[in-house]
C-alpha cells in the first residue's frame, strides 16, 4: 500500500534530499532510516522534487510503499519517535490511486528570504540571506514580471543541471517587502510547473540586482538564449524554503498545504 507523509525539514546541515552516494547526511536517508525501523524492511522515501544543500522545505510531499497494521495516521508520529529534531513528517495518510509524489506534481511554491542589514544577523542567518542594499521594490517588480509565463531559462541554472528541456512556466513571483521583530525583511515567492538547478536563488539574485540598480535587460537577453554571466550571482540556499507541492486532484495533500 502507498502512503503519503508530509514533511518538514531544517536544511542547514543536510547534504540535500537525496541519498548521497558518500554517506552524507541527507533528508532521504534520514526518513529510509526511520521507515526501515518502522516497517521493519528496507523502506524507499521518493519526494516531489530534490532540495538542495541547505534548502528547507515547509511541506515537502513525499510516499512510500509498505505492508503494515498501522494507521496510515499513526505512520507520522512513529517516523518521527526517530527522526532527528530538524525533519519531522507533519501528516501521513493513505495515497489516491495512482498517486505518485513526483510524477504527479502540477505546481510548485519556492520561497526566498533575505534581510537588510549592513551586518550578518546570527538570529535570522539560517533561514534568510543578507542584503546591504535597501532595494527598490516598484523596480523588483518589474523585473519579476519579465519572468512570468512559459520561457527558456537555461541561463538561470548552474551548471550541472541535468533536465531534459530548460523550458518552464513560471504562474506567479511576487515580492513583499514587511518588518518582522525590527528588521526589515524581503520575500520572493515564486510558483511554477518546476524548476532548473539553482534556478530559483539565481532568479532571486538577479531581482534584487535591478532593485538595487540594475538593468532589467539583461533578464530579456537571458530569456532569449543570452548566458549565465548576464545574471547576477546565486543567492545562499538558507534563504530557499520549498512552501508548497499542488497536484492536479483534490486530496489529502492538497488539504495538508
Amino acid at each position: 500500500m502507498r502512503f503519503v507523509l508530509i514533511v518538514q525539514y531544517d536544511g542547514t546541515f543536510f547534504r540535500g534530499f537525496q541519498r548521497q552516494a558518500k554517506g552524507e547526511r541527507t533528508v532521504q536517508g534520514e526518513l529510509e532510516r526511520a521507515a526501515g525501523e518502522v516497517f521493519g524492511v528496507p523502506t524507499r522515501v521518493s519526494a516531489s522534487g530534490r532540495t538542495d544543500a541547505g534548502v528547507h522545505a515547509l511541506a515537502q510531499v513525499c510516499h512510500l510503499d509498505a505492508e503494515t497494521s498501522i494507521p496510515p495516521e499513526r505512520i507520522a508520529n512513529c517516523m518521527n519517535l526517530i527522526l532527528p529534531p530538524d525533519c519531522k513528517v507533519t501528516a501521513s495518510y493513505p495515497a489516491p490511486e495512482g498517486f505518485d509524489c513526483t510524477r504527479s506534481v502540477k505546481r510548485k511554491t519556492y520561497r526566498y528570504r533575505a534581510y537588510l542589514s549592513p551586518i550578518p544577523l546570527p538570529m535570522l542567518s539560517r533561514y534568510a540571506a543578507r542584503i546591504g542594499t535597501r532595494p527598490d521594490l516598484v523596480k523588483m517588480r518589474e523585473a519579476a514580471a519579465l519572468l512570468v509565463g512559459e520561457h527558456d531559462f537555461k541561463a538561470f541554472s548552474s551548471t550541472g543541471a541535468s533536465a531534459k528541456t530548460s523550458v518552464r512556466t513560471l504562474y506567479a513571483v511576487e515580492i513583499c517587502e514587511k518588518t518582522e521583530d525590527g528588521h526589515t525583511m524581503y520575500e520572493i515567492e515564486v510558483t511554477g510547473n518546476g524548476f532548473l538547478y539553482n534556478m530559483v536563488r539565481i532568479l532571486a539574485g538577479e531581482i534584487f540586482a535591478v532593485g538595487t540598480g540594475k538593468s532589467t535587460q539583461n533578464i530579456v537577453k537571458a530569456l532569449a538564449g543570452g548566458p549565465r554571466n548576464l545574471l547576477a550571482k546565486t543567492m545562499p540556499a538558507a534563504g530557499l524554503t520549498l512552501v508548497r507541492v499542488e497536484y492536479e486532484a483534490p486530496h489529502a495533500a492538497q488539504e495538508e498545504l
